[in-house]
């Protein structure tokens, strides 16, 4: 059976018979070949234990096309010889070995047609599945239904892309009438999509897209602002990232792009706009921009910066021109004080900066004279 840990290699039955036992062996065998990549000889062994779906035994048929269905595609996937017509092949028998999983193999069918751009064989594989009904729906039945649309919407736009990239230079009605009609079946298919919580990045980017070619930016703005700050949806730092540069494209005003940034900073201190950010605060709140370049600096990733470093020198020099400077320094440095300047400024350090970036050095000489005079 399936578990949180992985595949329990061990299927039990209430009686287990000679036939089970063989299908176990197998199972065991498949494993093995597995863990040692022997491709080949997993796709042998696969074969024979294909015949376990013709096992009549309640319940047992689901779960073994599960164990096919799962293993199977992990073969294919690193098979040397693997083709398209293998997986077509494979996803179809799967497919119709049980009822449980259909939605889910035809979703991953169509996404492998996807990525080797069959585009259209992807989208008749969605529309399959997007009519197909068993027994009465249920909420995950659908949930999944809803996500065979929503990538129907997306396979649209990969379509409207080709025509739009296809497109002659010169107005042709035709060209132009058929990506339109692409653009309203995608439109409708993402804009469901995006009415359940979740994290939908590749959907709102291609909606986007799609509205900003037809100039449609106060849609777009509206799409963008709704992903990133409804409180149903989980938090999530790329629908804000989304929304600044959407908006920073159209030349929105600066307060509204220090809106957004904030939150993103809320969320990830260490983001790789925040240098960005501080630059738009170095305009009017020096102190924010003292905060931000300090929280950069708390993480590994930004330490030997040298932009950060020329970010924090330039606002020490205008800050110090400041009545308030050293109390503004205080507040920012807060819980800092006891083990920032033993981060940024040990023997070690120095010496590393001196044989890797003299500039660095300069920089952060002129920062620790700043912060502590006696310690330079």
């Amino acid at each position: 059976m399936f578990s949180k840990g992985g595949l329990q290699l061990h299927i039990n039955t209430p009686r287990e018979t000679g036939f089970h036992k063989t299908t176990r062996n197998c199972l065991q065998h498949i494993r093995e070949v597995l863990l040692h990549h022997r491709w080949q000889d997993a796709a042998e062994y696969m074969a024979s234990y294909s015949q376990t779906l013709e096992d009549t035994t309640a319940n047992m048929p689901q779960l073994y096309a599960e164990i096919i269905w799962r293993i199977g595609t992990e073969i294919l996937h690193h098979h040397p010889n693997s083709t398209l017509e293998d997986y077509n092949s494979f996803y179809e028998r799967v497919k119709h070995s049980g009822v449980k999983h259909y939605l889910k193999v035809c979703l991953e069918h169509s996404f492998h047609l996807l990525v080797n751009g069959q585009f259209e064989d992807a989208k008749l594989q969605l529309s399959i599945a997007e009519s197909w009904r068993y027994g009465k729906q249920s909420a995950g039945q659908s949930q999944r239904i809803r996500l065979i649309q929503a990538y129907s919407g997306f396979l649209d736009y990969f379509i409207w892309c080709d025509k739009k990239a296809t497109a002659s230079n010169e107005y042709d009605a035709a060209v132009n009438q058929e990506m339109h009609s692409y653009f309203r079946q995608s439109s409708v298919n993402l804009k469901e999509i995006m009415k359940l919580p979740g994290v939908w990045d590749p959907f709102v980017l291609s909606y986007i897209d799609m509205l900003e070619f037809y100039n449609g930016h106060e849609g777009a703005v509206k799409v963008l602002n709704d992903y990133a700050y409804d409180d149903s949806f989980p938090p999530n730092p790329n629908a804000h990232v989304y929304l600044y540069r959407y908006m920073k494209k159209q030349n929105h005003p600066l307060k509204k792009l220090l809106k957004v940034l904030k939150i993103l900073h809320t969320l990830v201190p260490s983001h790789e706009l925040m240098p960005e950010y501080c630059s738009l605060l170095n305009e009017g709140d020096l102190q924010k921009a003292l905060g931000v370049v300090l929280d950069l600096l708390d993480y590994s990733s930004w330490r030997s910066n040298l932009d950060v470093w020329n970010h924090l020198m330039n606002i020490i020099k205008r800050l110090r021109m400041k009545k308030q400077w050293l109390k503004i320094f205080a507040e920012e440095m807060g819980y800092r004080k006891d083990w920032w300047l033993a981060i940024h400024f040990s023997t070690f350090q120095a010496r590393k900066d001196s044989a890797e970036n003299r500039e660095l050095l300069e920089v952060k000489s002129f920062v620790v004279g700043a912060f502590c005079p006696h310690c330079k």
